[in-house]
């Protein structure tokens, strides 16, 4: 067989009457096919008219004034454009809709939004089709001319008589269904039917071969072996000389491959290949069809957004494979808490989506997550290891959320994101209010990435001292937002906008390049100072922050290395406190010092004492402000001294704002301070100056008021 499409460009006329699909579609097919373009029906049929007729069409079914329906109808009626194969572009995706246009004579669907690979290659398909119809014509009439012809068709051939009593069959017959002739000679074809067509199919085939002498289509048979195959099938009735019907012929090749691999590449398009539930794509269409079924039973859907607590840690202390295992684990628990008609679509890494179906009210549907939250938390042991996870689910309710599925999505991974904050394994139901809180924080987001691009940060530095020997030995890296329109900003204007992101890493590597960057500038002006940076979490855990580390430090070859002092957070810790140490040693290799910041504020100091490899604590400023009139914050700052002599550690406190302060601070056995009792943080530039000019105060050198 020749194949059309290798030979020359076959020609698709698109009839669409929306100009978007339309350009989506001849876009994509322009490269392999000649495209004819019409906005109605009426003038699809004026072009196929006037010039060569298309190969094959593609048409929309819901178009004003003659729907596709009607144009395929003119179409069939059209003794010279009756063949061309028509392909209906829909969005519906009922069996009614596809019954009409199938008994129309449409070959095939095509479902919005169309996916372009399935396209091409039920378009591919149904050009080869037509080829092979038109081919399978030309060689009944050959049939008749010579008998080799049928001995030695590739294709398999039964010739029946008037009543469809099997006469003959060829080689090609015997190969496909493995019925020699002797097998079957004087039964009908019915010894080939498979099951999976009604009756009413065979009817219509019926109808077809005694109106008009001819039928093609595809069957379903079952061969000797029991298997069953596809057969694209050509059937024509033979009449004598007075019109009778003298037999019939049937031609058919085995497309089972074919349509295996068109099966196979509509569940790669729709369907996630670990677990074999739906992917976003088919989602989306299955979101689409709920919210017609819930306008129609005039009930409640629900869309369940869920991503696992803890399934990272799994998937990298006990690989990749176990983590898969885990997956397809929590699928099949998923699965058995929903129902019948109940979607489970997996979108991400360990995201899915659940569509739940006639919903009554919103407790039907949390007693079905309150199922599915203790389901998901039962353990298991998977490779040997007893893992095991929980769940945040966020969901929103359709249509009280009166919007189409992806705003639905959206709206319901908010609501999860809000479950995960408020503590994990429980379910969140979306709250209008929060999702405008949400595209605001996403605004403030931009605009600080902007910032970050267009280098309005600064750094300003706040100085430490050594109260009694009345000596500057540091300072702390400070950054500030230098905003066009609303001024300096301090941290807490947008540092927690973007905490726990990937922006908040890029913006802590800016502000240790810039700290490096001047601590440079003043040693080669003779001043020897300690520069502090605070470390965000998230930055301090990246998997290659020792190497970037390294590799910014050979940058400035020049600087002393333990001049670089490190800020985390006492709290940073918690959820890793082995990684986080490992960290730090890395660190202090490359002559890097820690310093515990906000010490006081978490809840289990004496274990990060014993466990971090830090040499000064930081005595956070809301208890040393009021320890002066606060008797329990006085407690705390006392204790805290006590424990760094306990354990051997520098201590240093924040918030010294009086000369009172600092003298109870030495009483109490520590000598080192910041705060605007010193100075206020100032631009780098100002540095120098300020250290020429101070002078230490010396209530504090004599340790006396």
């Amino acid at each position: 067989m020749v194949d059309p499409i290798a030979t020359e460009r076959p020609k698709i006329l698109i009839i669409d009457d929306t100009p978007v699909n339309i350009a989506l579609l001849g876009q994509a097919l322009q490269e392999d096919y000649v495209i004819q373009i019409a906005t109605s029906g009426a003038k699809g049929l004026e072009l196929a008219n006037e010039e060569t007729p298309p190969d094959l069409i593609l048409l929309d079914v819901m178009m004003p004034d003659m729907d596709g329906y009607e144009t395929c109808r003119l179409f069939k009626q059209n003794p010279v454009l009756r063949d061309i194969p028509i392909i209906f572009v829909t969005a519906l995706n009922e069996m009614d809709a596809e019954v009409q246009g199938l008994s129309l004579g449409a070959a095939d669907f095509l479902i919005k939004p169309v996916n372009i690979e399935t396209a091409r290659l039920r378009i591919r398909y149904q050009l080869e089709r037509e080829q092979m119809r038109k081919e399978l014509q030309s060689r009944e009439a050959s049939l008749r001319l010579a008998a080799s012809v049928f001995a030695f068709s590739h294709d398999g051939i039964v010739i029946t008589d008037a009543e469809n009593r099997i006469i003959n069959v060829n080689g090609a017959f015997t190969r496909i269904t493995g019925y020699q002739l002797d097998d079957i000679r004087g039964q009908t074809p019915r010894v080939l039917k498979s099951g999976r067509q009604p009756m009413d199919f065979y009817k219509n085939m019926w109808h077809s071969l005694l109106t008009e002498n001819h039928w093609s289509g595809e069957i379903w048979n079952r061969n000797k072996r029991g298997e069953i195959y596809a057969a694209l099938t050509s059937i024509s009735t033979v009449k004598d000389e007075s019109g009778a019907i003298h037999h019939f012929i049937g031609i058919f090749a085995d497309i089972t491959l074919l349509k295996n691999q068109q099966y196979n590449l509509e569940r790669i398009a729709h369907f996630d290949a670990l677990t074999g539930v739906p992917n976003r794509v088919l989602l989306t269409d299955r979101i689409d069809q709920a919210i017609v079924h819930a306008q129609r039973a005039k009930n409640l859907m629900a869309v369940c957004y869920l991503d696992l607590d803890g399934f990272k840690p799994i998937n990298d202390s006990y690989g990749h494979e176990t983590g898969d295992q885990l997956l397809i684990e929590v699928t099949q628990r998923i699965k058995g808490c929903l129902r019948a008609g109940d979607t489970l679509a997996r979108i991400g890494g360990d995201e899915f989506v659940l569509v739940l179906l006639d919903i009554n009210d919103g407790r039907e549907c949390r007693a079905v997550l309150d199922r599915l939250l203790a389901k998901l938390a039962e353990a298991t042991v998977l490779s040997g290891h007893h893992v095991s996870v929980s769940a945040s689910i966020g969901f929103t309710l359709y249509p009280d959320d009166f919007t189409d599925a992806e705003t639905l999505i959206r709206h319901a991974d908010q609501a999860m994101y809000v479950a995960k904050q408020r503590g994990k394994n429980r379910y969140q139901l979306f709250d209008p209010h929060l999702d405008r809180l949400a595209l605001e924080q996403g605004k403030t987001f931009a605009r600080i990435e902007e910032a970050l691009q267009q280098h309005e940060f600064v750094l300003y530095f706040q100085p430490k001292i050594n109260m009694r020997q009345g000596r500057v030995f540091g300072v702390e890296a400070l950054i500030r937002w230098q905003d066009p329109g609303r001024g300096l900003l301090p941290p807490s204007a947008f540092l927690p906008a973007i905490s726990d992101t990937e922006l908040e890493v890029a913006i802590g590597k800016w502000v240790l390049n810039r700290a490096l960057h001047y601590l440079q500038e003043w040693q080669q002006m003779g001043i020897m100072l300690t520069v502090s940076i605070n470390i965000a979490p998230r930055h301090l855990l990246q998997a290659n922050f020792v190497t970037e580390l390294t590799a910014q430090l050979a940058q400035y070859p020049e600087l002393r290395p333990h001049c670089l002092e490190l800020e985390i957070l006492e709290t940073a810790a918690l959820e890793d406190i082995e990684r986080v140490s490992n960290v730090m040693q890395a660190c202090q290799k490359l002559g890097v010092n820690f310093a515990l910041d906000d010490f006081g504020t978490g809840y289990a100091s004496l274990t990060y004492l014993k466990v971090l490899p830090v040499h000064i604590l930081k005595i956070d400023k809301s208890f040393v402000i009021d320890m002066l009139s606060d008797a329990e914050d006085l407690a705390i700052v006392t204790g805290i001294i006590s424990l760094t002599q306990t354990f051997g550690r520098q201590v240093i406190a924040e918030g010294v704002e009086s000369i009172e302060h600092g003298l109870k601070l030495l009483a109490l056995g520590c000598e080192n301070a910041q705060g605007f009792a010193i100075t206020r943080p100032m631009p780098a530039e100002a540095l120098p100056n300020w250290l020429s000019s101070w002078q230490p105060i010396a209530d504090w050198r004599q340790g006396t008021a």
